[in-house]
Protein backbone atom coordinates (compact mmCIF):
# COMPACT_ATOMS: atom_id res chain seq x y z
CA UNK A 1 0.00 0.00 0.00
CA UNK A 2 1.77 3.47 -1.02
CA UNK A 3 -0.06 5.85 0.76
CA UNK A 4 -3.58 6.88 2.59
CA UNK A 5 -6.52 6.00 0.46
CA UNK A 6 -7.67 9.64 -0.91
CA UNK A 7 -11.34 10.23 0.61
CA UNK A 8 -14.22 9.93 -2.01
CA UNK A 9 -11.87 7.92 -4.04
CA UNK A 10 -13.98 4.52 -4.44
CA UNK A 11 -16.89 7.04 -4.83
CA UNK A 12 -15.02 9.04 -7.91
CA UNK A 13 -13.53 5.52 -9.75
CA UNK A 14 -17.34 3.89 -10.07
CA UNK A 15 -18.50 7.32 -11.63
CA UNK A 16 -15.80 7.33 -14.24
CA UNK A 17 -16.31 3.65 -14.50
CA UNK A 18 -19.63 4.28 -15.36
CA UNK A 19 -18.85 6.20 -18.55
CA UNK A 20 -18.21 3.06 -20.28
CA UNK A 21 -21.89 1.41 -19.44
CA UNK A 22 -23.65 4.88 -19.85
CA UNK A 23 -22.00 4.97 -23.39
CA UNK A 24 -22.98 1.85 -24.51
CA UNK A 25 -26.66 1.74 -22.66
CA UNK A 26 -28.07 5.58 -22.66
CA UNK A 27 -28.34 5.61 -26.79
CA UNK A 28 -30.17 2.01 -27.40
CA UNK A 29 -33.72 3.37 -26.89
CA UNK A 30 -32.85 5.88 -29.41
CA UNK A 31 -32.14 3.25 -31.97
CA UNK A 32 -35.05 3.36 -34.32
CA UNK A 33 -34.83 7.34 -34.69
CA UNK A 34 -31.25 7.15 -35.57
CA UNK A 35 -31.66 4.63 -37.96
CA UNK A 36 -34.53 6.96 -39.45
CA UNK A 37 -32.58 9.79 -39.33
CA UNK A 38 -29.35 8.45 -41.21
CA UNK A 39 -31.26 6.25 -42.98
CA UNK A 40 -29.37 2.86 -41.99
CA UNK A 41 -30.24 -0.65 -41.12
CA UNK A 42 -30.09 -2.25 -37.23
CA UNK A 43 -27.52 -4.32 -38.22
CA UNK A 44 -25.10 -1.08 -39.19
CA UNK A 45 -26.16 0.86 -36.41
CA UNK A 46 -25.15 -2.20 -34.46
CA UNK A 47 -21.75 -1.28 -35.80
CA UNK A 48 -21.40 1.88 -34.49
CA UNK A 49 -21.89 0.13 -30.75
CA UNK A 50 -18.68 -2.78 -32.06
CA UNK A 51 -16.51 0.07 -32.89
CA UNK A 52 -16.96 2.01 -29.88
CA UNK A 53 -15.88 -0.86 -28.32
CA UNK A 54 -12.65 -1.96 -30.78
CA UNK A 55 -11.20 1.66 -29.79
CA UNK A 56 -12.11 1.21 -26.44
CA UNK A 57 -10.17 -2.24 -26.53
CA UNK A 58 -6.78 -0.75 -28.53
CA UNK A 59 -6.90 2.84 -26.75
CA UNK A 60 -6.18 0.89 -23.32
CA UNK A 61 -3.06 -0.48 -24.66
CA UNK A 62 -1.68 2.88 -24.77
CA UNK A 63 -3.30 4.26 -21.93
CA UNK A 64 -2.49 1.38 -19.53
CA UNK A 65 1.78 2.40 -20.16
CA UNK A 66 1.32 5.81 -19.87
CA UNK A 67 -0.40 5.19 -16.52
CA UNK A 68 2.53 3.64 -15.00
CA UNK A 69 4.83 6.32 -17.03
CA UNK A 70 2.90 9.45 -16.19
CA UNK A 71 0.81 9.15 -13.56
CA UNK A 72 -3.16 7.72 -13.14
CA UNK A 73 -4.36 11.67 -12.68
CA UNK A 74 -2.80 12.85 -15.83
CA UNK A 75 -4.63 10.74 -17.95
CA UNK A 76 -7.70 10.36 -16.27
CA UNK A 77 -7.91 14.33 -17.15
CA UNK A 78 -7.02 13.99 -20.29
CA UNK A 79 -9.08 11.23 -21.67
CA UNK A 80 -11.81 12.75 -20.22
CA UNK A 81 -11.27 16.32 -22.22
CA UNK A 82 -11.17 13.77 -25.48
CA UNK A 83 -14.42 12.08 -24.24
CA UNK A 84 -16.25 15.63 -23.67
CA UNK A 85 -15.26 16.82 -27.06
CA UNK A 86 -16.46 13.49 -29.03
CA UNK A 87 -19.56 13.18 -26.98
CA UNK A 88 -20.56 16.66 -28.31
CA UNK A 89 -19.14 16.10 -32.20
CA UNK A 90 -21.53 12.53 -31.81
CA UNK A 91 -25.10 15.10 -30.77
CA UNK A 92 -23.95 17.16 -33.97
CA UNK A 93 -23.13 14.68 -36.32
CA UNK A 94 -24.76 15.22 -40.06
CA UNK A 95 -24.71 12.17 -41.19
CA UNK A 96 -23.82 8.32 -40.58
CA UNK A 97 -20.02 8.60 -41.05
CA UNK A 98 -19.15 11.40 -39.13
CA UNK A 99 -21.12 9.92 -36.06
CA UNK A 100 -19.18 6.69 -36.62
CA UNK A 101 -16.26 8.52 -36.58
CA UNK A 102 -17.21 10.43 -33.26
CA UNK A 103 -18.31 7.43 -31.75
CA UNK A 104 -14.63 5.91 -32.42
CA UNK A 105 -13.07 8.91 -30.71
CA UNK A 106 -15.34 8.01 -27.57
CA UNK A 107 -14.35 4.54 -27.15
CA UNK A 108 -10.40 6.19 -27.49
CA UNK A 109 -10.69 8.17 -24.48
CA UNK A 110 -13.16 6.24 -22.47
CA UNK A 111 -10.79 3.73 -21.26
CA UNK A 112 -8.65 6.28 -19.14
CA UNK A 113 -10.92 6.36 -16.58
CA UNK A 114 -11.30 2.41 -16.55
CA UNK A 115 -7.58 1.34 -16.56
CA UNK A 116 -6.17 3.95 -14.20
CA UNK A 117 -9.29 4.13 -11.86
CA UNK A 118 -8.47 0.04 -11.26
CA UNK A 119 -5.01 1.12 -10.95
CA UNK A 120 -5.60 3.41 -8.14
CA UNK A 121 -7.53 1.26 -5.97
CA UNK A 122 -4.57 -1.19 -5.91
CA UNK A 123 -2.06 1.67 -5.60
CA UNK A 124 -3.26 2.52 -2.07
CA UNK A 125 -5.49 -0.77 -0.77
CA UNK A 126 -3.56 -3.95 0.40
CA UNK A 127 -4.96 -6.97 -1.20
CA UNK A 128 -8.09 -7.75 1.10
CA UNK A 129 -8.71 -4.03 1.21
CA UNK A 130 -8.71 -3.55 -2.73
CA UNK A 131 -11.38 -6.60 -3.37
CA UNK A 132 -13.93 -5.38 -0.82
CA UNK A 133 -13.50 -1.35 -2.55
CA UNK A 134 -13.28 -2.83 -5.92
CA UNK A 135 -17.02 -4.22 -4.61
CA UNK A 136 -18.20 -0.99 -3.58
CA UNK A 137 -16.75 -0.05 -7.13
CA UNK A 138 -19.23 -2.70 -8.52
CA UNK A 139 -21.72 -1.91 -6.54
CA UNK A 140 -22.05 1.62 -7.76
CA UNK A 141 -21.31 0.30 -11.22
CA UNK A 142 -23.74 -1.84 -11.46
CA UNK A 143 -26.25 1.15 -11.48
CA UNK A 144 -25.36 2.46 -14.97
CA UNK A 145 -26.66 -0.34 -17.08
CA UNK A 146 -29.73 0.12 -15.07
CA UNK A 147 -30.58 3.87 -15.40
CA UNK A 148 -28.98 4.19 -18.59
CA UNK A 149 -31.21 3.40 -20.66
CA UNK A 150 -34.01 4.82 -18.76
CA UNK A 151 -32.09 8.69 -18.85
CA UNK A 152 -31.64 7.84 -22.29
CA UNK A 153 -35.45 7.05 -22.94
CA UNK A 154 -36.36 10.17 -20.97
CA UNK A 155 -33.99 12.39 -22.96
CA UNK A 156 -34.78 10.85 -26.57
CA UNK A 157 -38.80 11.49 -25.76
CA UNK A 158 -38.32 14.67 -23.95
CA UNK A 159 -35.75 16.12 -26.61
CA UNK A 160 -34.83 13.64 -29.25
CA UNK A 161 -31.79 11.52 -29.27
CA UNK A 162 -29.06 14.12 -29.63
CA UNK A 163 -29.19 15.48 -26.14
CA UNK A 164 -28.52 11.73 -24.95
CA UNK A 165 -24.61 12.93 -26.54
CA UNK A 166 -25.06 15.80 -24.85
CA UNK A 167 -25.88 14.45 -21.54
CA UNK A 168 -22.60 11.78 -21.63
CA UNK A 169 -20.80 15.39 -22.21
CA UNK A 170 -22.09 16.66 -18.90
CA UNK A 171 -21.55 13.89 -17.32
CA UNK A 172 -18.00 13.04 -18.08
CA UNK A 173 -17.14 16.81 -17.77
CA UNK A 174 -18.27 16.63 -14.22
CA UNK A 175 -16.85 13.39 -13.32
CA UNK A 176 -13.60 15.52 -14.30
CA UNK A 177 -14.15 18.61 -12.14
CA UNK A 178 -14.44 15.75 -9.26
CA UNK A 179 -11.21 14.33 -10.07
CA UNK A 180 -9.51 17.77 -10.50
CA UNK A 181 -10.51 18.86 -7.01
CA UNK A 182 -10.60 15.70 -4.93
CA UNK A 183 -7.83 13.04 -5.97
CA UNK A 184 -4.32 13.41 -6.16
CA UNK A 185 -2.02 11.07 -7.90
CA UNK A 186 -1.80 7.49 -6.11
CA UNK A 187 1.24 6.19 -8.07
CA UNK A 188 4.61 6.79 -5.86
CA UNK A 189 7.46 8.62 -8.38
CA UNK A 190 9.67 5.38 -7.40
CA UNK A 191 6.73 3.24 -8.95
CA UNK A 192 7.08 5.36 -12.67
CA UNK A 193 7.78 2.74 -15.27
CA UNK A 194 9.57 3.42 -18.65
CA UNK A 195 7.21 4.10 -21.09
CA UNK A 196 10.00 3.60 -24.39
CA UNK A 197 8.64 1.58 -27.25
CA UNK A 198 11.01 -1.43 -26.58
CA UNK A 199 9.85 -1.66 -22.70
CA UNK A 200 6.37 -1.40 -23.46
CA UNK A 201 6.57 -4.14 -25.87
CA UNK A 202 8.47 -5.98 -23.10
CA UNK A 203 5.76 -5.81 -20.48
CA UNK A 204 2.98 -6.30 -22.83
CA UNK A 205 4.63 -9.18 -24.04
CA UNK A 206 4.93 -11.03 -20.51
CA UNK A 207 1.70 -10.42 -20.33
CA UNK A 208 0.87 -12.24 -23.31
CA UNK A 209 2.67 -15.05 -21.86
CA UNK A 210 2.02 -15.28 -18.37
CA UNK A 211 -0.54 -18.47 -18.16
CA UNK A 212 -2.40 -17.10 -15.17
CA UNK A 213 -3.29 -13.61 -16.38
CA UNK A 214 -4.36 -14.63 -19.49
CA UNK A 215 -6.44 -17.09 -18.04
CA UNK A 216 -7.76 -15.13 -15.80
CA UNK A 217 -8.56 -12.53 -18.18
CA UNK A 218 -10.15 -15.17 -20.85
CA UNK A 219 -12.46 -16.03 -17.91
CA UNK A 220 -13.71 -12.59 -17.11
CA UNK A 221 -14.24 -11.70 -20.95
CA UNK A 222 -16.36 -15.46 -21.22
CA UNK A 223 -18.62 -14.92 -18.16
CA UNK A 224 -18.89 -11.16 -18.88
CA UNK A 225 -19.73 -11.63 -22.17
CA UNK A 226 -22.86 -14.14 -21.08
CA UNK A 227 -24.73 -11.16 -19.72
CA UNK A 228 -23.03 -8.52 -22.27
CA UNK A 229 -24.87 -10.60 -25.33
CA UNK A 230 -28.54 -9.50 -23.49
CA UNK A 231 -26.72 -5.94 -23.19
CA UNK A 232 -26.15 -5.29 -26.86
CA UNK A 233 -28.74 -7.39 -28.08
CA UNK A 234 -31.21 -5.17 -25.30
CA UNK A 235 -33.19 -3.76 -28.40
CA UNK A 236 -34.08 -7.35 -29.95
CA UNK A 237 -34.81 -8.18 -26.43
CA UNK A 238 -37.10 -5.81 -25.93
CA UNK A 239 -38.69 -4.92 -29.40
CA UNK A 240 -38.65 -8.03 -30.75
CA UNK A 241 -38.95 -10.87 -28.23
CA UNK A 242 -41.17 -9.20 -25.50
CA UNK A 243 -43.23 -6.47 -27.58
CA UNK A 244 -42.34 -3.85 -25.26
CA UNK A 245 -41.06 -0.33 -26.03
CA UNK A 246 -38.47 2.45 -25.35
CA UNK A 247 -39.45 3.04 -22.01
CA UNK A 248 -39.68 -0.40 -21.02
CA UNK A 249 -35.63 -0.96 -21.07
CA UNK A 250 -35.74 -0.98 -17.51
CA UNK A 251 -37.62 -4.42 -17.09
CA UNK A 252 -34.38 -5.70 -18.39
CA UNK A 253 -31.73 -3.62 -16.89
CA UNK A 254 -32.76 -2.75 -13.01
CA UNK A 255 -32.95 -6.60 -12.03
CA UNK A 256 -30.10 -7.28 -14.10
CA UNK A 257 -27.86 -4.49 -12.05
CA UNK A 258 -29.84 -5.53 -8.79
CA UNK A 259 -28.57 -9.12 -9.14
CA UNK A 260 -25.26 -7.62 -10.35
CA UNK A 261 -25.38 -5.11 -7.06
CA UNK A 262 -25.95 -7.84 -4.55
CA UNK A 263 -23.24 -10.30 -5.84
CA UNK A 264 -21.18 -7.45 -5.26
CA UNK A 265 -21.68 -6.81 -1.64
CA UNK A 266 -21.55 -10.59 -0.98
CA UNK A 267 -17.74 -10.13 -2.59
CA UNK A 268 -17.36 -7.08 -0.47
CA UNK A 269 -18.80 -8.37 3.00
CA UNK A 270 -16.94 -11.65 3.13
CA UNK A 271 -13.23 -10.13 1.68
CA UNK A 272 -11.79 -9.96 4.95
CA UNK A 273 -13.69 -13.91 5.42
CA UNK A 274 -13.56 -16.20 2.07
CA UNK A 275 -10.30 -16.78 -0.12
CA UNK A 276 -10.69 -15.09 -3.17
CA UNK A 277 -10.78 -18.91 -4.97
CA UNK A 278 -13.66 -19.65 -3.11
CA UNK A 279 -15.91 -16.44 -3.96
CA UNK A 280 -14.85 -17.36 -7.49
CA UNK A 281 -16.13 -21.18 -7.51
CA UNK A 282 -19.43 -19.52 -5.46
CA UNK A 283 -19.98 -16.70 -8.34
CA UNK A 284 -19.32 -19.74 -12.21
CA UNK A 285 -21.93 -21.86 -10.04
CA UNK A 286 -24.49 -19.40 -9.75
CA UNK A 287 -23.70 -18.37 -13.40
CA UNK A 288 -23.78 -21.77 -14.71
CA UNK A 289 -27.43 -22.56 -12.98
CA UNK A 290 -28.57 -19.18 -14.39
CA UNK A 291 -27.56 -19.55 -17.89
CA UNK A 292 -28.77 -23.39 -17.85
CA UNK A 293 -32.51 -21.85 -16.82
CA UNK A 294 -31.96 -19.54 -18.96
CA UNK A 295 -32.16 -22.03 -21.80
CA UNK A 296 -34.77 -24.12 -20.52
CA UNK A 297 -37.07 -21.08 -20.42
CA UNK A 298 -36.02 -19.98 -23.90
CA UNK A 299 -36.82 -23.81 -24.78
CA UNK A 300 -40.20 -24.39 -22.91
CA UNK A 301 -41.90 -21.22 -22.14
CA UNK A 302 -43.00 -18.44 -24.04
CA UNK A 303 -41.20 -14.78 -23.57
CA UNK A 304 -42.70 -13.06 -20.72
CA UNK A 305 -40.37 -10.23 -18.66
CA UNK A 306 -40.28 -12.79 -16.01
CA UNK A 307 -39.04 -15.53 -17.61
CA UNK A 308 -36.73 -13.79 -19.28
CA UNK A 309 -35.23 -12.16 -16.67
CA UNK A 310 -35.29 -14.26 -13.58
CA UNK A 311 -32.52 -16.16 -14.66
CA UNK A 312 -30.62 -13.15 -16.02
CA UNK A 313 -30.58 -12.07 -12.40
CA UNK A 314 -29.26 -15.32 -11.24
CA UNK A 315 -26.32 -14.99 -13.89
CA UNK A 316 -25.54 -11.15 -12.84
CA UNK A 317 -25.58 -12.44 -9.21
CA UNK A 318 -22.75 -14.74 -9.96
CA UNK A 319 -20.95 -11.65 -11.94
CA UNK A 320 -21.09 -9.33 -9.46
CA UNK A 321 -19.16 -12.03 -6.51
CA UNK A 322 -16.95 -12.85 -9.39
CA UNK A 323 -15.52 -9.53 -10.93
CA UNK A 324 -14.01 -7.84 -7.90
CA UNK A 325 -12.12 -11.26 -7.10
CA UNK A 326 -11.16 -11.93 -10.57
CA UNK A 327 -9.37 -7.80 -11.34
CA UNK A 328 -7.06 -8.33 -7.83
CA UNK A 329 -5.87 -11.71 -9.13
CA UNK A 330 -5.43 -10.43 -12.48
CA UNK A 331 -4.02 -7.55 -11.60
CA UNK A 332 -1.28 -9.02 -8.84
CA UNK A 333 0.06 -11.29 -11.59
CA UNK A 334 1.72 -7.96 -12.10
CA UNK A 335 2.67 -5.28 -9.36
CA UNK A 336 5.07 -3.21 -10.44
CA UNK A 337 2.92 -2.27 -13.84
CA UNK A 338 -0.92 -2.67 -12.92
CA UNK A 339 -1.80 -0.36 -15.18
CA UNK A 340 -0.46 -2.15 -18.19
CA UNK A 341 -2.39 -5.25 -16.61
CA UNK A 342 -5.42 -3.24 -16.35
CA UNK A 343 -5.25 -2.71 -19.53
CA UNK A 344 -4.11 -5.75 -21.18
CA UNK A 345 -7.56 -6.83 -19.09
CA UNK A 346 -9.54 -4.39 -20.37
CA UNK A 347 -8.31 -5.13 -23.95
CA UNK A 348 -9.13 -8.48 -23.90
CA UNK A 349 -13.06 -8.00 -22.31
CA UNK A 350 -13.64 -5.34 -24.69
CA UNK A 351 -12.30 -7.37 -27.97
CA UNK A 352 -14.71 -10.46 -26.78
CA UNK A 353 -17.33 -7.56 -26.36
CA UNK A 354 -16.69 -6.50 -29.92
CA UNK A 355 -16.91 -9.81 -30.86
CA UNK A 356 -19.97 -10.60 -29.47
CA UNK A 357 -21.78 -7.33 -30.33
CA UNK A 358 -20.73 -7.87 -34.09
CA UNK A 359 -21.00 -11.18 -34.41
CA UNK A 360 -22.76 -13.33 -32.56
CA UNK A 361 -25.98 -10.95 -31.53
CA UNK A 362 -26.31 -10.78 -34.69
CA UNK A 363 -26.32 -14.82 -35.42
CA UNK A 364 -28.27 -15.48 -32.39
CA UNK A 365 -30.66 -12.88 -32.11
CA UNK A 366 -33.65 -14.19 -34.42
CA UNK A 367 -34.26 -16.83 -31.67
CA UNK A 368 -34.60 -16.62 -28.01
CA UNK A 369 -32.81 -19.91 -27.58
CA UNK A 370 -29.85 -19.24 -29.53
CA UNK A 371 -29.07 -16.18 -27.49
CA UNK A 372 -29.47 -18.45 -24.57
CA UNK A 373 -27.11 -21.26 -25.92
CA UNK A 374 -24.85 -18.82 -26.43
CA UNK A 375 -24.71 -17.62 -22.93
CA UNK A 376 -24.15 -21.65 -22.24
CA UNK A 377 -21.75 -22.12 -24.23
CA UNK A 378 -19.47 -19.02 -22.96
CA UNK A 379 -20.19 -19.55 -19.51
CA UNK A 380 -18.87 -23.22 -19.72
CA UNK A 381 -16.02 -21.91 -21.41
CA UNK A 382 -15.35 -20.10 -18.38
CA UNK A 383 -15.51 -22.82 -16.13
CA UNK A 384 -13.12 -25.11 -18.29
CA UNK A 385 -9.86 -22.57 -18.07
CA UNK A 386 -10.79 -22.06 -14.25
CA UNK A 387 -10.51 -25.47 -13.40
CA UNK A 388 -7.39 -25.61 -15.20
CA UNK A 389 -6.29 -22.46 -13.86
CA UNK A 390 -2.04 -22.48 -13.46
CA UNK A 391 -0.59 -21.07 -9.92
CA UNK A 392 0.44 -17.45 -9.85
CA UNK A 393 4.04 -16.78 -11.28
CA UNK A 394 6.60 -14.81 -9.74
CA UNK A 395 7.18 -11.65 -12.12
Amino acid sequence: MSRTPPKGLTLIVALMTMIGPFTVDTYLPSFPAIEAEYGVSRALLSQSLASYLIAFALSTLVLGPLTDRLGRRLVITGSLVFYVAASIGCAMADNYSTFMLFRLMQGAAAGGGLVAGRSMIRDVFNPRDAQRAMAQVMMLFAIAPAIAPIIGGWLHDAFGWHAVFYFLALYSALVLLLVLVRIPETLAPESRQSFHPVNVARVYGRTLVHRRFQSLAFIVACYFGGMFLYIAGAPTVIYDYLQLGSDDFSLLFIPMVAGMSAGAWISGRYAQRWPRERNIRLALTMMSLGALANLAQALWLAPTPLSVITPLVLYTFGIGIAMPAMMILSLDCFPHNRGTASAMQGFVQMVGNALITSIAVPLLSPQASYMAAGQVILVTIALLIWWRLPPLEPE
